[in-house]
Order: C-alpha cells, then sequence, then structure tokens
C-alpha cells in the first residue's frame, strides 16, 4: 500500500471489515454497560473528580512526566507546596474538565475548545506550530521515525479535522473516534502536549456522541501498558495506509478499559452506600453534602468541608475529627495544615489503577 497522506483525510477504502465489526459489538457493549452503571451513582461530579485524576497521571505518565497519586491529592489540598510535576499532571485534570464542561454545555467539540485544552495543559496560549522543522525520534536510538506536516499547513488539516468531527457519516463512531485520534497525532499541531490532549478529545469525543454522559473512560491505561503496539500501529498507517490494525487496537481499548471502569464504578458505588448507611445511623451531623464531599474529595480538609456544608470552621473540624476518631477517615498533617484520607476509596483508587494482564491480549488483528 502507498504511504497515507493528511489531506486525504478521512480515509476512502473500507474500514469496517468483519474483525472491525466483531470488535465494535464487544466495546459497545462494555461501553454500555458502564454508562448504565455511572447512571447508578446520583452524583456525576463524584465520578469525574475522581477518576479524572487517575486520567491524568496515566495519560502524563505516557510521556514520561512521572509522578503519584497521593502527590496529585496533595497538590489538591495545597497547590503552592507540591512538586512542579504535579502540578503539571494536575493541568491535565483541569484542561479535561473545562473541555467536559464545554461540550455539555454546547453538544460540540470544536477547535476553540481544543485550543482552550492545550493552553490549561501547557499553561500558555502559544496555539499551533509556528516554528518549522519538528520530527518525532525513536527514543532509543534518536532516530527520526515521522515528520509532521509544516507550520503552514496546521490550520487546513485542524479545520478539516474539526469538519469530520462534527459531520454526519455512516461510520460507527468508535471507529470515527479512531481516525479523529490518528490525525490529531499526525498533524501534530502543537509545540508540546500532542499526546495529552489527543486522548482529552477522545473523551470529549464519546461525550459529544452520547456513548457517555461524564468522562469516565480513559484510555490512557491501556496505552501506558501497550505503547509499543500504539506507536507501532499509528506508523504503519502513515507507512502503508493500513487502518485495520490501528482502529482494531482502539476498540480493544474502549473495552478493556470499559469493562475495568465498570469495576471501579460498582465497587464506588458499594463503598459509597456503605458508608453513606453507617454515617446515618451513627452520627447527628449526616448529610448527603458530607458524603458527597468525602468521596469528591479523597484527600478532604476543613476548608472544602466548610465550603460544601456552608459550616463554621470549627464544626466542619469537629465532622472530620470524629470520623477520623472513628477509623472512618485517617488524619494527616501537610505542612501547617491536617488533611484527612477516605482511606477505603483510596485503596480502591491506588489499587485498581491497573489493567489486569489477562486484558491485556495482544488485538484480533495481531492475533
Amino acid at each position: 500500500m502507498s504511504k497515507y497522506s493528511l489531506s486525504n483525510f478521512p480515509p476512502v477504502q473500507l474500514l469496517e471489515s468483519d474483525r472491525v465489526l466483531r470488535s465494535l459489538v464487544k466495546a459497545h457493549r462494555y461501553l454500555a454497560e458502564l454508562k448504565g452503571m455511572a447512571r447508578t451513582i446520583p452524583n456525576e461530579g463524584l465520578l469525574v473528580s475522581t477518576l479524572s485524576l487517575q486520567e491524568a497521571q496515566s495519560s502524563s505518565e505516557i510521556e514520561n512526566i512521572i509522578t503519584t497519586q497521593d502527590a496529585l491529592y496533595k497538590y489538591q489540598l495545597q497547590p503552592n507546596a507540591v512538586d512542579p510535576v504535579s502540578k503539571e499532571v494536575a493541568h491535565y485534570a483541569d484542561g479535561l474538565n473545562a473541555g467536559f464542561q464545554q461540550v455539555r454545555d454546547t453538544g460540540l467539540l470544536t477547535l476553540n475548545t481544543i485550543l482552550e485544552v492545550q493552553a490549561i495543559l501547557e499553561g500558555n496560549d502559544a496555539g499551533f506550530r509556528q516554528t518549522p522543522g519538528t520530527v518525532l525520534k525513536n527514543e532509543q536510538t534518536d532516530s527520526v521515525v515521522y515528520e509532521p506536516p509544516p507550520p503552514n499547513e496546521i490550520a487546513a488539516l485542524m479545520n478539516q479535522l474539526e469538519q469530520f468531527i462534527h459531520s454526519s457519516s455512516v461510520l460507527d463512531p468508535l471507529v470515527r473516534m479512531a481516525l479523529i485520534h490518528h490525525q490529531f497525532e499526525s498533524v501534530h499541531p502543537f509545540y508540546d502536549g500532542n499526546g495529552r490532549a489527543g486522548r482529552i478529545i477522545n473523551i470529549l469525543y464519546l461525550v459529544k456522541e452520547g456513548l457517555l454522559d461524564a468522562p469516565i473512560l480513559y484510555l490512557s491505561r491501556y496505552i501506558s501498558q501497550t505503547k509499543g503496539q500504539y506507536y507501532a500501529s499509528l506508523q504503519k498507517v502513515r507507512d502503508s495506509n493500513d487502518w485495520q490494525q490501528w482502529i482494531i487496537y482502539i476498540l480493544e481499548g474502549v473495552a478493556v478499559t470499559a469493562q475495568h471502569t465498570t469495576r471501579l464504578v460498582e465497587d464506588i458505588r458499594a463503598l459509597l452506600q456503605q458508608h453513606k448507611l453507617h454515617i446515618r445511623d451513627n452520627y447527628k451531623f449526616y448529610s448527603q453534602d458530607l458524603i458527597n464531599n468525602i468521596f469528591c474529595h479523597p484527600y478532604t480538609k476543613v476548608a472544602f468541608l466548610e465550603a460544601d456544608l456552608g459550616v463554621s470552621r470549627a464544626t466542619a473540624t469537629r465532622y472530620l475529627d470524629t470520623l477520623s476518631k472513628d477509623g472512618i477517615l485517617n488524619k494527616h498533617r501537610l505542612g501547617r495544615e491536617n488533611y484527612y484520607v477516605n482511606h477505603a476509596l483510596v485503596k480502591l483508587l491506588f489499587n485498581l489503577s491497573g489493567l489486569n494482564q489477562g486484558e491485556l491480549s495482544a488485538p484480533e488483528g495481531n492475533r
């Protein structure tokens, strides 16, 4: 096959082969199960706030930006007291949430939204690449593996991509997502953060298409654990215009990640109900806002509870100290401030952050 040309987007060849269709059935099944499970938790923000930090960590890890979930939660408590790497990763969650709000409010995933997400990720509004000579290299050999288009072509290619995102098509939305991700990463429109921005676009597109109500399915963990396969599949399209392996890889990622996330959401729901019943039965200060606080903020503090419950600092301190003394929360010190950890929830989030090895079998196209 000939090399793929970015200007010939979308590709015109047959994309939904029998193998792709089989993968689509599985991906949609597990995605629908996740959407249904998420709806059993009344507070949408609870899942978004907890799972977005997991995604931020996994997505940044692909770019060799390494931090821990513990550091990320501490950054939420004291933004000025935590290392710069955690701050950078936390910007990912901020960009994701900003993009989600825009897509939910407008029903659109526009170029302006993508630019705003990128500005939050990088902490600047540099916009599209303007300097020529950008190349992507193999980290081990330092050899050039791909040269993205020059700056003078980027605006037209991104406008073309935006039109495709909102155009009608007979293609399945998940196939379209795979095409969008590949095209974005190949255009490589920004100086930095293209991988992270591209992974945010994935989830925003799923929300735009109504396949999920909130951004809670993240492929970054799957990509991180199959990184070699990810880059090889990306490059195979560029080299030989062979889309099947890439599309199946993405569909398998959706299926695997949806199954994993469904189990996690189910465990969070069970823990939420357990905490709710225990606190309601044993404490006069029980309220739904209190439950929401200690689940939206696995690491919470007095100021968070003051704001969420509309109570005084002394009252918020008394509530948290009482829950800590009874073992529901664990009390810790960070600088001059106490913070309180929902340790059962944190155990779920930290211990289930990886995919099971049995889930990471090779996509059908590679078997």
